[in-house]
């Protein structure tokens, strides 16, 4: 996902889109250490996707201390 597309999302389904790609990239690693990994970058990609859901999940917390 791109960091638009998360930035139109409401809060509670980032929460709920962060939950699901810590599970996916848990079974990313449990398949590399099967050695069942066909696209070794597909964990690269779900590291990315946690740390723009983080980053948007900061900058709401952020804007709501500012505006308080």
């Amino acid at each position: 996902m791109t960091f638009d597309e998360l930035a139109g999302l409401a809060t509670p389904e980032l929460e709920k889109k962060l939950d699901d790609t810590y599970r996916e990239l848990f079974n990313l690693r449990f398949q590399r250490a099967q050695n069942q990994l066909k696209d070794t970058n597909s964990i690269k990609r779900v590291r990315h996707d946690i740390a723009r859901i983080k980053t948007v999940l900061r900058q709401r917390e952020l804007a709501q201390t500012i505006d308080a």
